[in-house]
């Protein structure tokens, strides 16, 4: 029977450590360290990620059970102590640039041009403890962050991720990101400025998000309607003087296209493209619903809907992490072919995370005790 390392150390082996290696001595991450490195903090908190892990108590267990597998992964068990002094105390610049270079690295697989990447761009709140209110209230009795996300949809993962207290606008950390000129972005009334979108259109970006009841467009050309689902297609001119008589900044023009949604609602979806079919318009600004799917696969499968500090470092760090292991599942399921959903592959790893199995082979039948008594042989 062939040798195999565990699950957890197949999924290891996509984290560029010497990237990591080299954060850490940037940002001087393990200055003054005796017990616990950061690599060692990484590992738990990674197992945490993949196992499902509710507490820092139940990390500390789960790898002391498997204590005589850390060898194998290069760390060493951590305590519960120890580890909530390092999240509320190591920079969260290491896991978040981290982050950065594995997003780098998932995206080189796709092999087209800048001008057709569809960015998705929006936010999701989460929950955080009354003990989080130093830096996280939002209002009475009330705390929480937001994960500001830019999600290539094509690539099906997020390309940019910024986290603030709840209380920040959407717009006000979109205007922050850097913005990959040719690209569409897809994004809904959160990120309603007109600055913004002439800051998009400037840059060759396409547009596609949608009106408020109440803007006013000058009409200058009606397009005729083919589609059953377009009720209209027109172009014209945003309002040219805002609040305060102030320019708009925003000056070319736009097409509006009306939809009628299947809950009845009629959405006056908005667009800088004047030539592209209404059809894929609108087909475009639906594919929202691919970051929210990627919200609620991140807050249940990766449980970020329960935090294990209540700092801001610490916030920052397990999210860091939670986005890292997405992007390490998404690697790792690359290699295989067996398992046709990343959610049954996720599932599967949970289940075998520190088992001896090869990573193609998780839906094969566990080895038998004969098996397992012949490798022992072959190894002695």
């Amino acid at each position: 029977m062939r040798h195999h390392n565990s699950v957890f150390h197949s999924v290891l082996k996509h984290v560029p450590w010497h990237v990591f290696d080299r954060l850490v001595t940037e940002h001087g991450a393990d200055a003054r360290v005796r017990r616990l490195s950061t690599h060692d903090q990484f590992i738990a908190l990674l197992y945490g990620q993949l196992s499902g892990a509710q507490s820092l108590r139940e990390i500390e267990g789960g790898l002391a059970s498997h204590a005589n597998r850390l060898y194998h992964l290069g760390a060493r068990a951590a305590s519960r102590s120890t580890l909530a002094d390092a999240n509320a105390r190591r920079p969260n610049a290491v896991f978040a640039s981290l982050f950065s270079d594995l997003v780098q690295r998932a995206g080189r697989g796709l092999r087209r041009k800048v001008g057709e990447a569809v960015h998705l761009v929006d936010s999701t709140g989460l929950r955080l403890s009354h003990l989080s209110a130093d830096w996280a209230r939002f209002s009475d009795g009330v705390c929480g962050a937001k994960l500001h996300i830019v999600y290539d949809a094509d690539g099906e993962h997020p390309v940019d991720a910024v986290v603030t207290p709840a209380r920040v606008n959407d717009i006000t950390v979109a205007k922050t990101l850097p913005i990959a000129a040719g690209a569409t972005y897809v994004f809904d009334l959160g990120y309603y400025n007109y600055a913004w979108w002439a800051e998009l259109d400037a840059k060759g970006c396409r547009i596609v998000t949608r009106l408020k009841s109440n803007t006013k467009l000058s009409v200058v050309k009606t397009n005729p309607v083919e589609d059953a689902a377009i009720l209209s297609d027109r172009i014209g001119h945003l309002p040219a003087r805002l609040a305060a008589s102030r320019r708009n900044p925003f000056q070319e023009p736009v097409r509006e296209i009306r939809v009628r949604i299947d809950s009845g609602k009629i959405l006056r979806i908005i667009s800088n493209d004047i030539d592209a079919p209404a059809a894929e318009i609108a087909a475009l600004y639906k594919r929202r619903w691919q970051v929210e799917l990627f919200f609620r696969w991140i807050k249940q499968t990766l449980k970020i809907k329960h935090f294990l500090g209540t700092s801001e470092n610490a916030v920052r760090i397990q999210i860091a992490v939670a986005l890292i292991a997405f992007l390490l599942l998404r690697l790792a399921y690359a290699t295989q072919s067996a398992v046709d959903s990343l959610l049954a592959f996720t599932r599967l790893v949970r289940t075998n995370l520190m088992h001896r199995r090869s990573i193609d082979a998780l839906l094969e039948p566990p080895p038998t005790i004969e098996d397992q008594r012949q490798l022992s042989f072959s190894l002695c």
